[in-house]
């Protein structure tokens, strides 16, 4: 089996900016990214096949000039799931930029609170562990483990309100979950935060 040198080569190109895209913040990218990889592994799959032969379909030709028409399934296959793909990226970010202004991916709170736990914990363990592994600590050093102590409290409280204030939520599970239309909280008078939503 004979493979494009050039074809070969825009394969690997056109994968590695779609992967590099699909690694940054914004879903506008991510989506560019999924659809320009996703054209490469198509490429990559049909270059594999080698030069072109005959059509499969014609009578008296010997299967040895025939085209393998497999790899040309697979990739109307990857071209339908690219569509569905973008199709539902696009509507995450329409989403996004209706909620937030802005179509970036946040950090995960939840993920983000329990790795600063752990961090805080840790630190915390080591400042006692230092605290307590010399004789009897002096007044200075009893102070600066409180304020050590008080400061990584503080961290957690921090937070814990940076949190409390990224969870905007309206109270209406459908709208928060699902999604309203701006529209929607303009009309909504219990609602108090408007239509910038």
């Amino acid at each position: 089996m004979i493979m494009s040198a050039s074809l070969l080569a825009t394969a690997v190109v056109l994968c590695a900016v779609g992967g590099i895209l699909m690694l940054t913040r914004p879903l506008t990218r991510i989506l560019l990214g999924v659809v320009i990889a996703s054209n490469g592994i198509n490429l990559l799959v049909l270059s594999s096949t080698g030069s072109a032969g005959a059509a499969p379909l014609l009578y008296g030709v010997p299967l040895r000039r025939v085209t393998d028409p497999l790899p040309q399934a697979i990739a109307l296959t990857a071209i339908v799931i690219t569509l569905a793909t973008t199709a539902f990226l696009l509507a995450m970010a329409y989403r996004s930029y209706q909620l937030t202004g802005t179509d970036e991916v946040h950090d995960d709170l939840e993920d983000r609170r329990i790795f600063l736990r752990a961090e805080v914990l840790g630190e915390r363990a080591e400042l006692r562990e230092e605290y307590r592994a010399g004789p009897r600590p002096t007044r200075d050093e009893r102070a600066h483990y409180r304020q050590e102590h008080r400061r990584l409290r503080a961290r957690l409280r921090a937070d814990r309100a940076l949190q409390a204030r990224g969870r905007d939520a309206g109270g209406d599970l459908w709208n928060d979950v699902l999604g309203a239309d701006p529209e929607d909280y303009v009309n909504d008078k219990d609602d108090d935060r408007g239509a910038t939503g």
